[in-house]
């Protein structure tokens, strides 16, 4: 094996010095984390010896550290070719303590259980099943990685700038000697995505090689640093409003708040921000901010395009559960596609913790007597029914407090449907609803605020809800019509039968089915006619789109005092989505989607569900509330929903876009962003702006657009950021997506989301935004 790469050996002072140095450097980032001297983090540092698990006859013993950066993790490895196996803190979902994992529940002796512990990562990169030597260990591994985990996504968007680079610097100086050469600062600039010239990089260099001793250390670095992060378009706004000696005085802070952001700030708003945001003492003794203080500002919540107080619960939350959008998986088992994608409890866990709370069960005979989940008539893989249950009941609450409906598809005998009974009665306890809330029937819904910490079921029931308050307790029959979603299975698996066909219910599970009855659709006459409040339908998007185009105005009414849930067709084998967009515009409260494909639907339900605490509740507007309304999305005739506005945007500049080929070196983005309206059919609308070539570390755009909006309380809003490609389609680098209600007005920052929703750390972009009430 001679001719594999061997690192240079270095001399006993040599070594020592590189340990110093990098001591130091670990002392830095812990500083900028916030974490200085921290006990945990020093544990991380020093690492230790962990038993990996992956079968159980695969058990072996891997050390683990932190880096030196404090945010990457290394673990030796002994194939051949790949001795330094890494992974960022940036790339961890969670941390769990146990054997919360399938591996681990599969390949360990429950008595393991306070030795073992989990990361599992965003996307679909498998997770690391893990044992320390005693419980403690264990603690102490998974206490400080979410330690680091929480500071690291605490910080605001300058020090995750500030961080970044630094490291960046840190790569790319390949000799750890501290200093940078010009071919190392080559390439850093390709490192951090951006190609320039060899002429510029020598320019740069000799500016900054005040020295002229051939490479940057110390003060050079921080002036290079400078240069490089300095930001024109700041220069232009705060040179604009610091009229006070160069300075921001508070007047000028507030006359920049009024005028700008279009805030209806005061006086004390403008001391408030400079006592937050200021980072010189001096000037902020003075009342003034400078331009670092006014970036500050800018990186923080305050600055951003999220209105700050649209993240917390700010929403009334006591009105009728079905005054609400809520959000929704379909076929929430799935890992990927259903054909042949695995089933797992962990899919449930990752809606479950994106606060989705309607949840999708399809649920048949298991061999053992034990009733399974999994995609009927596919070669997806099964999971017990019991263990969904389990992770239901212990993940639900975690990220919100609002009520999750359990969506059953029941395909199972009347045998195993007792078990499931029985499974939900004894493991969710309290929490699930098996009567209606007070003393009397009911004649509308609860609201979320009623039912937090509850669980509600979706499925068949035998006899009316009055049945519960009544003595005659006798069930008018023992089986019921197949719900349509199951009929669709059967026609998509070649087992075509009548939609009438008929299942046998157990009583048990009939009787914890409250608020949620399933009843099939036969119009909307009918249903206003013959339906309770708590008989639902479920509706085939095909279905749903039809009655959208020809029905919106009887569908928005159905939905005033019913619940609706739309699927997705049997025939989307890839698990793709289609557009919830329309299917809100009418009202549709329960729109399921298959949250395991990222996709731009998925965007737009993020976006969607972001505000009003991220809880999975969103109060619909009061014109698809009232009964007076005659609302109707395609044809907007005069009403209190037709509020027009312009939208006015101007996307200036982003910052930090990652590079969407890191093995190719000199691969470099060459972004455009595309500004999206999402709403009724006549916001639709879409304008980009040109491509800029070979930058992804500082672009500058300067473009304008405008936007009519007529509709303005039912219009998201997104921002692409693409990766521009001649002769193919173009690569999405990052995505944000928010309602227009929930827009801030002014200079803001957006941050910026990979294609599955997780928010890409150092990146975003700067835009000027205004909404303007048209004549």
């Amino acid at each position: 094996m001679s001719c594999l790469h061997k690192p240079p050996k270095r001399t006993k002072s040599e070594e020592l010095a590189l340990q110093e140095h990098m001591r130091k450097v670990a002392q830095e980032n812990g500083k900028r984390l916030g974490l200085e001297g921290d006990e945990d983090l020093e544990f991380l540092l020093t690492g230790g010896e962990l038993v990996k698990i992956r079968s159980r006859t695969w058990k072996k013993n891997r050390f683990y550290k932190l880096q030196e950066d404090c945010k990457t993790l290394w673990h030796e490895s002994k194939k051949t070719f790949m001795r330094d196996q890494t992974f960022t803190i940036d790339d961890i979902e969670s941390v769990r303590k146990g054997r919360q994992s399938e591996g681990l529940k599969k390949h360990t002796d429950p008595n393991m259980e306070e030795l073992c512990f989990s990361i599992f990562f965003k996307g679909r990169k498998k997770n690391l099943d893990l044992m320390a030597a005693s419980g403690d260990e264990a603690s102490r591994w998974v206490r400080a990685l979410e330690k680091i985990i929480n500071n690291m996504r605490n910080l605001n968007r300058q020090q995750k700038r500030e961080h970044w680079i630094i490291n960046c610097m840190r790569k790319a100086d390949k000799n750890a000697d501290n200093q940078m050469n010009l071919k190392e600062l080559k390439h850093f600039l390709r490192q951090i995505n951006v190609e320039v010239d060899d002429t510029y990089a020598e320019e740069i260099f000799k500016k900054c090689d005040t020295s002229n001793s051939g490479s940057l250390e110390g003060a050079e670095i921080k002036h290079f640093y400078d240069l490089l992060t300095h930001r024109e378009e700041i220069d232009v706004i705060y040179k604009q409003y610091a009229l006070a000696e160069g300075q921001m005085s508070a007047r000028d802070l507030l006359n920049f708040l009024l005028n700008e952001q279009r805030e209806e700030a005061t006086p004390e708003d403008a001391y408030t921000l400079i006592e937050k945001y200021e980072v010189d003492e001096i000037a902020k003794q003075k009342k003034q901010m400078t331009k670092d203080g006014f970036l500050m500002y800018l990186h923080h919540d305050d600055g951003s395009i999220l209105n700050p107080a649209h993240k917390p619960v700010y929403q009334d939350m006591s009105q009728p559960l079905n005054h609400y959008y809520i959000s929704s998986s379909h076929n929430t088992y799935l890992m990927e596609d259903q054909v042949k994608g695995p089933s797992s409890t962990e899919a449930y866990i990752r809606a479950l913790m994106k606060s989705c709370r309607c949840v999708e069960l399809d649920c048949w005979d298991g061999d053992s007597g034990e009733p399974v989940i999994y995609h009927g008539y596919t070669m997806t893989s099964k999971v017990r029914f019991k263990d969904v249950i389990q992770a239901i009941k212990e993940y639900a609450f975690k990220t919100s407090d609002y009520p999750v409906i359990l969506s059953l598809e029941n395909h199972c005998s009347v045998e195993q449907q007792k078990l499931m009974a029985h499974h939900m009665i004894s493991i969710l306890g309290d929490a699930l609803l098996t009567r209606p809330l007070g003393n009397t029937m009911p004649t509308n819904f609860p609201s979320p605020e009623e039912l937090k910490g509850k669980f509600i079921i979706k499925g068949k029931r035998l006899n009316k809800l009055n049945a519960i308050f009544s003595n005659n307790s006798i069930i008018d029959e023992d089986t019921v019509s197949e719900e349509d979603e199951a009929a669709d299975v059967k026609e998509n698996g070649q087992k075509a039968k009548s939609k009438k066909t008929k299942m046998k219910l157990a009583k048990q599970l009939s009787d914890i089915v409250i608020y949620c009855k399933s009843v099939h659709f036969h119009g909307f006459e009918h249903a206003r006619d013959n339906q309770d409040f708590y008989e639902m339908s479920s509706f085939k998007e095909s279905k749903a789109f039809s009655l959208a185009d020809t029905s919106a105005t009887a569908f928005i009414h159905h939905n005033m005092d019913k619940l609706s849930r739309i699927y997705p067709a049997g025939s989307r084998t890839n698990s793709s989505n289609y557009n919830p967009v329309p299917m809100w515009n009418v009202g549709c409260q329960i729109v399921a989607l298959n949250f395991q494909t990222p996709s731009k639907e998925m965007h737009l339900n993020q976006g969607r569900f972001l505000p009003n605490g991220f809880c999975g509740y969103v109060l619909k507007p009061e014109f698809q509330r009232s009964p007076s309304s005659q609302f109707d999305p395609g044809s907007l005739i005069k009403g209190p929903w037709l509020k027009r506005q312009t939208f006015h945007v101007m996307v200036i500049s982003a910052q930090q876009l990652p590079k969407l080929n890191k093995d190719k070196a000199k691969s470099i983005v060459d972004p455009l962003v595309r500004v999206e309206i999402h709403g009724v059919p006549a916001d639709n609308a879409s304008k980009e702006t040109h491509y800029i070539d070979n930058n992804g570390f500082n672009p500058m755009w300067n473009e304008n657009f405008s936007f009519n909006i007529y509709v303005p309380e039912l219009a998201l809003v997104r921002f692409v950021v693409e990766d521009y490609d001649s002769t193919s389609q173009n690569d999405l680098i990052g995505q944000y997506c928010l309602p227009l209600t929930s827009v801030q007005k002014g200079y803001r920052h957006v941050p910026l989301l990979t294609k599955r929703g997780d928010v890409i750390c150092s990146a975003g972009l700067f835009v000027h935004l205004m909404l303007i009430d048209a004549e």
